[in-house]
């Protein structure tokens, strides 16, 4: 028998997606317009080496992809290169990492506008494979527009890839409170972030969104472009908002869909995750309660409540045998925090687990919230087993290390506070991290506040990034519109079938007008039942995860 892992919904991709900036003159500021098409620069800091002051990104910015297929299996226009990034930009004539690229060109390069980069989220996911997607996925009439850009940030896939050297047993984060256990927990992330230092320590300093928003910069130069256009989704929304910060004239047409609040950058949308969570789950209990007949979980929301508790309790006390997969009480909790902001979900998945419970037969393909999907777990052989969480950690850590408390007593009193007030998920999310014993950021978090103009998309019922994390980042970004899908369910929006969320998303990415005022939708059947089968396959809005990997913004 073995226990089992507790695995992501997406995260999060769709599950979130961090030295002195490429081209800026302050701590969070660029020029209004990049100097040339080609030639980013870095201005002078107090932080700045004499070489960073010297503005020598110029090797990086004249480099010449060797574009070539990607795969010989993969169709001929899917072009993969790799070029060169600093690894501090700092220190840009030190150490150089790679960063995989890859790309669609239009069909139509007479109605071409420029290009379309794009991120599926993380921290930790790959985004080459992202212009493939996004060919089946989104309107012809924007494929025409734009050449489709894909990327590997820094430090994942085949950009550089790095590795902690976790075993699968420290890669498990979502390790809930309990006294007796509390002390090995602590031990578990001191242990994570010791190993962490002691294999990439010169490395994963730099693997931080503000560098990844400066990668893309020279990636903009080298393909020649003054601006890029964006498509970012869960974290990728956070690393759209941090471009814009650090080059607000050299961002284009940007749609963040699905949306990190910068503020909470990231101990605060981890726990997050337990506040929105909890009216999530009071939903999904009167939307059973109606539909008593059919599931059998109780005619009231009281009563399911009651069911849902009890099953979790027996679960504690036996764990269900999923075909040897040990599913004990803190993984249904665990599991039913992204399952319930789809109510069919949540009672589809509740009632097989149920009924696995009292010795009957399982549809196992509903079970996935509790049991992850295995298909998730394709990767390329080259790279490390762990990276997907060494790059995580390295992202939520570094990115704001302040954010962070040090004394493991504080995460031990806001997971007991928390499982009070959000007793679904709280103690998960409040519990101890290895960013507790994570090194000082080697630069301050991007405080966003600009007035690049945006497009904002999200729906209300979101698994991961809640409403008022989206509504947060449009008041950050003081130019921006955004699109609420009322009723929506799922992570990830665009494009989802709905005609007044596409067709608001594609009018801006073809005529790069914001809409006059910001814009409420109404969720469909069709567009909700795609999000929900996008909560079970490997395609945009979310991208390939490990079964051990951290849950993604």
């Amino acid at each position: 028998m073995r226990r089992r892992r507790l695995a992501p919904l997406l995260a999060v991709t769709l599950t979130a997606t961090l030295a002195p900036a490429l081209g800026t003159s302050t701590a969070n500021a660029a020029p209004a317009a990049a100097p040339s098409a080609a030639a980013p620069s870095v201005a002078s800091s107090s932080a700045a080496s004499p070489a960073a002051r010297s503005g020598t990104l110029a090797p990086y910015t004249k480099q010449k992809p060797k574009w070539k297929r990607c795969d010989a299996d993969a169709p001929a226009d899917f072009q993969c290169a790799t070029i060169k990034v600093p690894l501090d930009y700092r220190a840009p004539g030190g150490k150089r990492i790679d960063l995989a690229i890859s790309r669609i060109r239009t069909a139509e390069p007479g109605k071409r506008h420029g290009v379309l980069l794009s991120n599926p989220g993380g921290p930790g996911g790959a985004g080459t494979y992202m212009p493939l997607a996004l060919r089946e996925e989104l309107p012809k009439s924007t494929l025409r527009k734009y050449d489709l850009i894909g990327f590997d940030p820094r430090g994942v896939g085949d950009s550089s890839p790095v590795t902690c050297g976790l075993t699968p047993d420290e890669e498990e984060w979502l390790r809930p409170y309990k006294k007796e256990t509390y002390a090995e927990d602590v031990a578990w992330a001191r242990k994570v972030a010791d190993k962490c230092r002691a294999k990439a320590g010169a490395t994963l300093p730099h693997i931080t969104t503000r560098n990844t928003a400066r990668d893309l910069d020279v990636l903009r130069a080298v393909l020649g472009e003054r601006k890029i256009s964006y498509l970012g989704y869960s974290y990728g929304t956070y690393l759209g908002a941090v471009y814009t910060q650090l080059f607000p004239g050299r961002a284009d047409r940007f749609v963040l869909d699905s949306a990190v609040d910068p503020t909470l950058a990231w101990r605060g949308m981890v726990q997050w995750w337990a506040w929105g969570a909890e009216p999530a789950f009071d939903r999904w209990t009167a939307w059973a309660a109606e539909r008593s007949q059919t599931y059998g979980l109780g005619d009231t929301p009281k009563k399911v409540d009651r069911t849902f508790w009890e099953l979790v309790a027996r679960a504690d006390e036996k764990p269900i045998d999923l075909d040897g997969l040990l599913v004990t009480g803190d993984d249904i909790r665990s599991g039913m925090r992204g399952a319930v902001f789809s109510p069919l979900t949540a009672t589809e998945a509740f009632v097989e687990l149920k009924k696995a419970a009292d010795g009957q037969p399982a549809a196992a393909g509903k079970l996935t919230a509790f049991t992850g999907n295995a298909a998730a777990a394709r990767k390329a052989a080259e790279v490390p087993a762990d990276n997907m969480t060494a790059s995580f950690w390295a992202v939520v850590c570094g990115d704001n290390s302040a954010a962070w408390p040090r004394n493991p007593e504080r995460y031990r009193q806001d997971a007991i506070a928390d499982k009070g007030r959000y007793p679904l998920f709280g103690d998960f999310a409040s519990s101890i991290k290895p960013c507790a014993f994570w090194n000082k950021s080697v630069e301050p978090a991007t405080k966003v506040n600009n007035k690049a103009g945006s497009l904002i998309v999200q729906n209300e019922w979101d698994s991961q990034t809640p409403l008022p994390s989206a509504q947060a980042l449009h008041k950050d970004l003081k130019r921006s519109k955004m699109v609420t899908v009322l009723g929506g369910e799922g992570h990830g929006v665009y494009p989802s079938g709905n005609a007044c969320t596409d067709g608001t998303v594609t009018r801006y990415l073809l005529t790069g007008k914001l809409p006059a005022k910001d814009v409420f939708c109404r969720a469909t059947a069709e567009s909700n039942a795609e999000a929900r089968q996008n909560q079970r396959r490997d395609e945009i809005p979310g991208s390939p995860l490990p079964e051990r990997a951290p849950d993604r913004f």
